[in-house]
């Protein structure tokens, strides 16, 4: 691309993904703060949900759009949109504002990622794609676990309205840098917008993830009317979108993609990628705070291990993948993660933290290849007005395992930490005398304290037994995961096999 400053543009594509992927987490540990502030504890999950939903939601219709327009104008578009919304996040004065601006932050952030490594794609020659995509996965496997020590530490020290405010500098140095440096090419295929598959999917994609984002909940029952009409819904317009899309003469998402390997296999292990590693960003520091006692900001930095893992995998991930096919690397990858999840499932509170740390390096080092691989597998071969699609395909899926998975292994962790303390206390005095109904609490300093350390030593073994029950449960999708990687075929970045 005639003009185009790579290296300036590189660094305001990380900027651009390091605000939006750690935008999510960095909010969670701000929460309740904000709640206390702001009041409306009943509608604070509606922050999180309609970022995720709106994100979600976007991200096929931008990759589309991207490949019939162009990558500048929807990524410039995507940062407007997110700083504007980001602004807006921190002058909220209700819940509800807050909620709505969070919506319109979560549009942004749908064009954000996608682009982003479509752009690379598109710069780069596919001898040095691998280099730069691990840059942009290291990024993105840093962002999720810096987003809540970050939150936590802004909202401890300044205030949790520049948890939003922060995103504002950073936007703009990227815009700036994109505009300036990035001159992309016009030549660009004229198609037909998608408009009946495009606004099915929404449908689809927002009755979906609020279905599953809202379950569960006090107020919303799994069968209740209003999250069994929303799946009601999904699945109608679901199938409204698959009739579309069939008809269509230029659809936002073309079937005839899945028919091709490696396409089809990069999909299924971002899905199985997203739900299995969330949960050992969200649990691994209860484990730690529940187990070995401390703040649930010390124990967030526990994390810090399975980071570096996740930066060596990505990195290393983008280095061979010129060099070796996409199915040796990402064996390389499953296996590592599949006996750091293992290691972890059977953990126990006697287990140090030496041996914690090592069994996070270890999960996180496999889970680390994905995020450079699957964005290239994803696009890989494929002409330039498609990859868009293929890009958004894989980040959407990937953020839809992520959705899926906490709803599902949380379900299963609270069921077996359910089971586990009413064995253990068989009628006398249970852990919510103690932290209330949010058995969280327990494990705040102040609150441990005050517990008899027998009954103490029930709720810390019935939290643990918990945990690693949902990791053993985890083992199963990482396992399909592996059968989708021997299905990737003998491809490699550059090269025209494995179809």
């Amino acid at each position: 691309m005639k003009g185009t400053n790579t290296k300036w543009v590189v660094t305001g594509l990380l900027l651009g993904i390091l605000m939006s992927a750690m935008d999510n987490t960095i909010v969670a540990t701000a929460m309740g703060t904000i709640v206390a502030d702001l009041g409306g504890l009943n509608q604070f999950v509606w922050v999180t949900s309609a970022y995720m939903v709106a994100t979600m939601a976007g991200m096929p219709i931008f990759g589309k759009l991207s490949d019939m327009y162009g990558r500048k104008k929807f990524f410039v578009f995507g940062l407007i949109v997110f700083l504007l919304g980001s602004a807006l996040c921190g002058l909220a004065q209700t819940m509800t504002q807050l909620s709505l601006f969070r919506a319109v932050q979560g549009i942004g952030g749908g064009a954000l990622m996608p682009i982003a490594f479509t752009i690379i794609f598109d710069m780069f020659p596919p001898e040095k794609r691998g280099k730069m995509t691990g840059m942009l996965g290291a990024v993105f496997g840093l962002s999720s676990v810096l987003g809540p020590l970050l939150g936590a530490y802004i909202t401890d020290t300044i205030g949790w309205h520049w948890v939003f405010y922060v995103n504002v500098p950073i936007g703009i140095v990227s815009l700036a840098l994109i505009l300036g440096f990035y001159h992309e090419s016009a030549v660009h295929r004229k198609q037909r917008i998608d408009w009946t598959g495009a606004v099915t999917l929404v449908v689809a994609i927002v009755s979906l993830m609020f279905a599953l984002e809202l379950g569960g909940e006090s107020d919303y029952g799994w069968a209740s009317p209003k999250i069994l009409l929303l799946f009601a819904a999904f699945a109608v317009f679901f199938i409204a979108f698959v009739f579309a899309e069939r008809k269509a003469a230029d659809p936002i998402l073309p079937f005839w993609l899945f028919k091709r390997r490696l396409f089809a296999s990069s999909q299924v292990l971002a899905f199985l990628y997203g739900g299995t590693f969330i949960i050992l960003t969200v649990y691994i520091p209860l484990f730690v705070q529940a187990v070995y006692g401390g703040s649930a900001t010390n124990a967030g930095f526990i994390l810090t291990p399975m980071m570096l893992g996740s930066v060596a995998g990505s990195a290393l991930g983008g280095i061979f993948q010129t060099k070796v096919p996409f199915r040796r690397l990402m064996t390389v990858s499953v296996i590592a993660f599949f006996a750091g999840m293992a290691l972890l499932a059977f953990m126990t509170p006697d287990t140090s933290r030496v041996l914690l740390t090592i069994y996070m390096m270890l999960a996180g080092f496999g889970v680390g290849f994905s995020f450079s691989m699957l964005p290239t597998a994803s696009m890989h071969n494929l002409e330039l007005q498609y990859r868009g699609t293929a890009n958004s395909t894989n980040s959407f899926l990937r953020s839809f395992g992520m959705t899926l998975g906490i709803t599902v292994f949380g379900a299963i962790q609270s069921s077996v930490m359910a089971n586990r303390l009413k064995d253990a206390f068989a009628g006398q005095a249970s852990a919510s005398q103690f932290g209330g109904s949010d058995l969280r609490q327990v494990f705040q300093a102040d609150v441990r304290a005050k517990i008899p350390p027998d009954i103490l030593d029930k709720i810390v073994n019935a939290m643990s037994d918990s945990i690693t029950r949902m990791f053993l449960v985890a083992l199963i999708p990482i396992a399909l995961a592996a059968v989708a990687v021997a299905l990737m075929g003998g491809a490699k970045a550059g090269s025209d096999g494995g179809h």
